[in-house]
């Protein structure tokens, strides 16, 4: 994946530590939908779009968010192509909003002298052609509180109450597991891979410990935390566990988690945020690095859809 370097597209190796631990670079653009007409970028049916890839966990939070707060009609979806090569996330076609062919584009339009990483998801201002934010956690939080005036969908995947607790949890996940899978899989080193490792499956087994008490992450309200989690959960089997070497254990050998997945799979609408095979050909046939011949598993045979036995903790 490469960046861009003063708006120009470079292609350059992922960022790494000095002990060869992998480093996700920050994201850039933080600004912020609000309720309300008073501020730079209303909340306003219509007005912006979601830029996303099926294949990646970080978009998969919003699709998520997007399709629990009934926001279909209200931000408009598209997606580029499971594959990554030498200009970054790409259309099958011209982008219809913007014409560019490439994510990169997205960002030398938004900022002519732009230096970064071109990422997905990208929430755009189809207004004043500019992108508002590409970091998911914000995005997600956005989608959770500041259109509820539009769409009546009141339910709160944040709340007050619980906010507090709902961080300490995302940030263990991100650290461990959300980003753990990545820093296993992209390691340079033995010992930066033998702890991101070590993290994950100590993570992994307080999560199944805890599911075994409580329905969800928080007790008995699915909220954020359960959303962040499950991109990584969903994706695991099929991709983590070979391709980044997150090969202890299976998520279908731990019962609550993998029931748990289920359980969220099940939940009206995720189904048709989940793409297996995508995963597989953008993990696979995209990180040349890690598989040269670019060779896609057939397996593993997963079914999200039987009972998942869970009910009232």
């Amino acid at each position: 994946m490469g960046q861009l370097i003063d708006g120009e597209w470079r292609n350059e190796p992922p960022p790494a530590g000095g002990s060869g631990e992998f480093v996700r670079a920050p994201t850039t653009f933080r600004n912020w939908i609000q309720a309300g007409s008073a501020c730079e970028f209303p909340a306003m049916p219509g007005r912006y779009h979601l830029y996303v890839a099926r294949a990646c966990p970080w978009c998969h939070r919003t699709m998520i968010a997007r399709v629990a707060k009934r926001l279909q009609s209200v931000v408009s979806i598209s997606f580029v192509e499971p594959f990554v090569f030498d200009h970054g996330w790409a259309f099958a076609n011209p982008d219809p909003l913007t014409g560019v062919r490439y994510i990169h584009e997205l960002y030398s339009q938004a900022d002519p002298l732009f230096t970064g990483r071109a990422t997905v998801p990208v929430l755009w201002d189809k207004e004043t052609h500019t992108i508002v934010n590409n970091e998911s956690a914000d995005i997600i939080r956005m989608f959770d509180h500041e259109f509820d005036d539009i769409t009546d969908e009141l339910t709160d995947y944040y709340p007050e109450a619980l906010s507090r607790e709902i961080d300490q949890i995302s940030d263990r996940l991100y650290e461990t597991v959300n980003n753990g899978v990545y820093r296993a899989g992209f390691a340079t080193s033995q010992s930066a891979y033998e702890t991101a490792f070590q993290q994950l499956f100590e993570s992994l087994d307080w999560l199944e410990e805890r599911l075994q008490r409580h329905r969800y992450l928080l007790g008995e309200l699915v909220t954020e935390a359960d959303w962040r989690l499950f991109p990584t959960l969903v994706r695991f089997d099929a991709v983590y566990y070979g391709h980044f070497k997150c090969n202890l254990r299976h998520v279908y050998e731990y019962p609550a988690l993998w029931g748990y997945t289920r359980e969220l799979y099940q939940m009206p609408g995720i189904a048709a945020t989940v793409s297996v095979d995508e995963y597989k050909m953008h993990y696979y046939g995209s990180h040349r690095n890690l598989n040269p011949a670019g060779i896609i598993p057939s397996g593993p045979l997963l079914d999200f859809t039987t009972p998942h036995g869970r009910g009232r903790r």
